[in-house]
């Protein structure tokens, strides 16, 4: 017989005295990424290198931790880069719906912001203040005075010469109107019409030579009305300049190193002084206005105002920002309008910045999932990347669906490394799918759910499980509770040698065990919360598993576990439950009979065998057929089915069970039903590794635990599944016992051997089997099959020739 695997071969139990310490507060918090030497370093090239498109997706499955993870080193690579310049749109005097941006050093947009708020403040309380004043009233008054006493003159010397050519002027709302004067005397239009037409003419003469000189003085008067508003609107320039010019030069100092802002401060001057009736003051100084009116007030000052669009005032490094919710507004901005009187406006004021105006000069991290979830934010991204710039647009316009006027603000030089996070299918989809990702996107980081289970590795897991407890503030392990945990992981891992980087669930676990902790009121988690807490995560999952295993118990589902049947064996199986995966037997049943369809997957003849299960049963042909059929035809109709399965049947993990449900049947060599079997097989007969076999064997356990331990039960797996053993402890204390077995087996020939205590028997130099195995008793069965086929079928000929 084949010896059973030893206890040590089950389950890797750790040595708490590996950790390096005691407790997990001994530990230094963890640093970096442990278990990521692959994707760190593509990371490392990622961040590292200038060039274009060249940006990192990081791939992994959930809850390994790589968004923390990711966060994290890119929290410490930031800290020794420069802080990016501050960005802000300001106004454009020429062209308000296409505001300006400026560029400044980190915080000087705040400085500015507060600089132009204080420069207004005085402009609004010195220009009013300045036109106020006795010398402006004094200048006012001079240069009226002047230009009045000009025209003056300029009417006198007309009056006068008007009374020389004797006409008289009166003004009238057509304008200035000659009156012929004879005698000393005004004529009326009939007086003048009933002269003597000779008088009529000469007196016309006189008023076209006349109407000269009017038009001339009319002209002159006009220069002087023009004049007079030229020197009164230079005055109040001038005024105005003065009363804001040394707020306006110390910020021109303050600036001058920035030529774009003093640009600026030199157009805000120019508007300052060219709009002066914005600051004027009704007569009796400041009053209260009815609301439309102050609002109006108060509105027309906003356009001096500074839309700070990135502030990196507080920075340390270069920013990181992790935006979980990659809407369109939220990650490029968005134009924001208001209602008033009736109507929607907006102004650059109203600029609302995203999260990549924060994350320039940085990096940004964003959830591909929720990337292509949200309608043009992936395009978006792509093209703001494309052309290194930022642009901010109303979406309804990418649709072309605006068709009100709106801001067109100028757009932002880009510089950002964008970091997307998620699975390898993602990444796969659209490497395939999209030409421009597989160019902008030249790094994949890679998370492995895996890592070598090294002393040094161990080390790390309670140093992580240390900054965790930090962290939370939950109470720290001890020795036991993180040997535990250890063994956990390399559960989860599905390896002894390997350990978990599946963090999420590791954290789970802790913050678990403390809460039993403190309610038992212990100092410290131990190795009983860590079990508690493992054990009652499977409890509140696992109702399926107790429903099927009481249908077992109960032989509404028929699963033997003592015993000795032809042609029926015990198959393991995985049922995953998204939270929870557990191992269930079933019955595999094998019926043959004569013919030449040779197998017939039940399962697949009734569309419940899916193609990898399909496969595996046509693998069982090939061996038959290269073991049992190189003398004779294989001459067999044999039936396969999972009994009592009302779902589909996917995997070729039970392809070796159904082999071996075969052979047994051909062989007529009963099986022994108190061992389960596991394991695919190729065609040479070699049993190969599954996936699952930990499930699976405690599924087993539990059932004949419910149904009485004989000492007799037991698993066989492939043999280059132990490495994966990481079994409950209640299963290996029950074969420590001697209550229950596990074998390994490398080939069919060792399996059947086990199953059934009959040897396998190996072919002669005649190429007949040894007598009394399993392999005589399937190729003598096969001969006779194969003989009974060619009389039957030869029959019918021989009748034709009797009767010819």
């Amino acid at each position: 017989m084949y010896e059973e695997l030893p206890l040590e071969k089950l389950r890797r139990v750790c040595d708490p005295s590996i950790l390096g310490c005691e407790k997990t507060e001994e530990m230094a918090p963890l640093e970096g990424i442990i278990g990521q030497e692959r994707a760190v370093r593509a990371l490392k090239f990622g961040l590292e290198i200038k060039e274009r498109g060249f940006n990192i997706y990081v791939a992994g499955l959930p809850g390994t931790g790589k968004t923390t993870a990711v966060t994290s080193f890119l929290e410490e690579v930031a800290k020794s880069k420069p802080v990016p310049s501050d960005w802000c749109y300001v106004n454009n005097f020429q062209d308000s719906y296409q505001p300006k941006v400026l560029k400044l050093p980190p915080s000087r947009a705040n400085q500015l912001k507060r600089d132009m708020k204080a420069l207004i403040e005085d402009a609004r309380r010195e220009i009013p203040k300045a036109f106020e004043s006795e010398d402006y009233a004094t200048r006012r008054e001079s240069v009226a005075k002047r230009l009045d006493a000009r025209r003056k003159e300029l009417l006198t010397q007309l009056n006068e010469n008007a009374k020389k050519q004797r006409f008289l002027f009166q003004s009238t709302p057509m304008g200035i109107l000659m009156i012929p004067v004879v005698d000393g005397k005004p004529l009326s239009d009939e007086e003048f019409l009933a002269l003597n037409p000779k008088i009529r003419e000469k007196i016309q003469e006189r008023r076209e030579k006349l109407e000269v000189e009017v038009s001339t003085v009319s002209r002159q008067l006009r220069d002087i009305e023009k004049g007079l508003k030229e020197q009164l609107l230079k005055l109040n320039r001038d005024v105005a300049l003065y009363a804001i010019s040394h707020p306006i030069s110390d910020l021109m100092e303050k600036y001058k190193d920035l030529p774009e802002v003093t640009a600026y401060l030199k157009e805000v001057q120019e508007d300052l002084v060219g709009n002066l009736d914005q600051f004027k003051r009704e007569p009796g100084g400041q009053q209260q206005f009815p609301f439309p009116v102050a609002w109006m007030r108060e509105a027309q000052f906003r356009k001096y105002e500074v839309n700070i669009i990135a502030d990196n005032s507080t920075l340390q490094g270069a920013p990181v920002v992790i935006e979980l919710n990659p809407t369109y507004g939220n990650l490029f901005g968005k134009i924001e309008k208001e209602a008033q009187f009736g109507a929607l406006t907006t102004d650059f004021t109203m600029i609302i910045g995203g999260s990549i105006h924060k994350a320039n000069g940085g990096y940004l991290v964003l959830p591909v999932e929720e990337l292509l979830k949200n309608l043009f934010t992936y395009d978006s991204l792509k093209r703001a990347v494309k052309n290194n710039e930022i642009a901010i647009e109303e979406a309804g316009e990418r649709l072309g669906f605006m068709t009100t006027k709106s801001l067109d603000p100028k757009t932002i030089p880009l510089d950002v490394k964008v970091i997307l996070i998620g699975d390898p299918f993602t990444y796969q989809l659209l490497y395939a799918y999209d030409p421009e990702f597989k160019e902008l996107f030249k790094v994949k980081a890679d998370f492995e759910t895996r890592m070598d289970r090294t002393e040094e590795n161990m080390q790390k897991y309670a140093a992580f499980v240390c900054t965790l407890c930090r962290k939370e503030k939950l109470k720290h392990l001890d020795g036991s509770g993180v040997a535990k945990l250890v063994e956990y992981s390399s559960r989860l891992a599905e390896d002894q040698a390997k350990l978990s980087t599946q963090f999420a669930q590791i954290a789970d676990i802790v913050r678990e065990a403390n809460f039993y902790a403190v309610q038992e009121g212990s100092q410290y988690v131990t190795a009983s919360h860590v079990k508690k807490a493992i054990e009652e995560k499977i409890y509140r999952s696992n109702l399926i598993q107790e429903k099927i295993r009481e249908f077992i118990e109960k032989r509404i589902l028929l699963i033997d576990t003592y015993g000795e049947v032809v042609g029926q064996v015990n198959g393991l199986s995985v049922m995953s439950l998204g939270d929870f995966a557990f191992g269930s037997p079933s019955r595999v049943t094998a019926s043959i009979g004569l013919g030449r369809e040779g197998l017939i997957d039940i399962e697949r003849e009734v569309k419940l065998g899916g193609p990898i299960h399909s496969k595996g049963v046509m693998i069982l042909g090939g061996y038959l057929a290269g073991k049992y059929a190189q003398e004779k035809p294989l001459s067999l109709s044999a039936r396969l089915v999972f009994e009592q399965s009302y779902e589909g049947v996917e995997g070729d993990s039970a392809s070796s069970t159904e082999l071996y449900a075969i052979l047994s049947s051909l062989a007529e060599v009963p099986i022994k039903q108190s061992l389960a079997v596991t394991g695919s097989v190729n065609q040479k007969g070699e049993v190969q590794a599954i996936g699952g076999v930990n499930e699976k064997i405690e599924g087993f356990f539990e059932v004949c635990k419910a149904r009485g331990l004989t000492g007799q039960q037991g698993v066989m797996i492939p043999e280059a599944n132990v490495q994966n053993l990481m079994l409950k402890e209640e299963v290996v204390e029950a074969v420590r016992k001697g209550k229950f077995h596990i074998y390994p087996v490398r080939t069919i020939d060792q399996g059947i051997e086990i199953l059934t205590g009959v040897k396998a028997g190996s072919r002669r130099e005649d190429g007949t089997f040894e007598e009394g195995t399993v392999s005589y008793g399937v190729d003598m069965r096969l001969r006779k099959m194969a003989e009974r086929l060619r009389q039957f079928t030869a029959f019918p000929v021989e009748e034709k020739k009797t009767r010819d």
